[in-house]
């Protein structure tokens, strides 16, 4: 037992050198964070402008903090990197505009942006990936996981930070989506749940290559359908069936679908 509690005391010691902030508090940034941006997320609306523009600057003191508890492993100062995601916060909304847009208009099942923005997993899962992904960007480690990690556990869509996604992403139920760090998606895709865009099994040493897919712009991939390999590419405007299992690439304009092979025996005895 006491070797027990020394491995404990060195383990415990390691992690407060090299420190992350608290999940509660990351979640409740990017929390906030989205509920800024859309009231609609939450409902609960800033009226005043001028609390709007302040409410701004608690998010990037907020954003420094959560920082400044890693500062260790941190490639810059807590407060220029806070700053600097704060620049990218425009282009994070317009992009998310795009995305919700894209939902409403891919679901017929959706009644109004309102609707896409307030409870659709499509739209949160994304939120959280577009959010992280600008994290990720200015090579903030683990906390950019963390965000994704948190849509996850709540939508079942798994979204690597480090994928790059073009805007009017339209993710469709979204359980069960798989979307691996080097992806690369186009835009104007539509992802039905069960996708998974992964690698093939690699070694470790190839860490830094590209092992998932590139989909270009215009594509709709149905549920279950698996895509794996860096050099697979799916051209534009493809159409990729349900349960489709690919590792190789398809031309722009292909129609692939899965086609069961059934043997049935007759098993009746005379």
């Amino acid at each position: 037992m006491n070797d027990f509690l020394e491995e404990l005391k060195r383990r415990h010691q390691l992690a407060a050198a090299n420190a992350y902030p608290a999940t509660g508090a990351v979640d409740e940034f990017v929390s906030h964070l989205l509920n800024w941006l859309f009231p609609e997320h939450t409902g609960q609306v800033i009226a005043d402008p001028v609390a709007l523009e302040r409410f701004g600057h608690e998010l990037e003191a907020q954003l420094q903090q959560l920082l400044q508890s890693m500062e260790n492993q941190l490639p810059g100062d807590a407060a220029g990197l806070s700053r600097d995601f704060m620049n990218k916060v425009p282009v994070i909304y317009d992009e998310l505009t795009k995305d919700a847009s894209a939902i409403y208009q891919g679901d017929p099942a959706a009644s109004c942006l309102y609707e896409v923005i307030r409870a659709y997993p499509g739209f949160y899962a994304i939120a959280f990936y577009r959010i992280a992904h600008a994290l990720y960007q200015l090579k903030i480690p683990v906390l950019p996981r963390m965000i994704t990690e948190l849509a996850h556990s709540r939508t079942g869509v798994d979204i690597h930070p480090g994928a790059v996604i073009a805007p009017w992403c339209c993710i469709d139920h979204g359980t069960g989506i798989v979307i691996g760090e080097t992806t690369v998606i186009g835009p104007h895709v539509k992802l039905y749940q069960g996708v998974t865009l992964g690698a093939l099994s690699i070694e470790k040493s190839m860490a830094r290559s590209k092992r998932h897919p590139t989909i270009e712009e215009h594509v709709v991939i149905y549920a279950g359908a698996t895509i794996l390999g860096g050099d697979t590419v799916i051209g534009h405007h493809s159409v990729i069936g349900g349960n489709v299992w690919l590792i190789k690439s398809v031309e722009p304009f292909s129609r692939i679908y899965y086609k069961a092979e059934h043997k049935f025996s007759d098993t009746n005895q005379d």
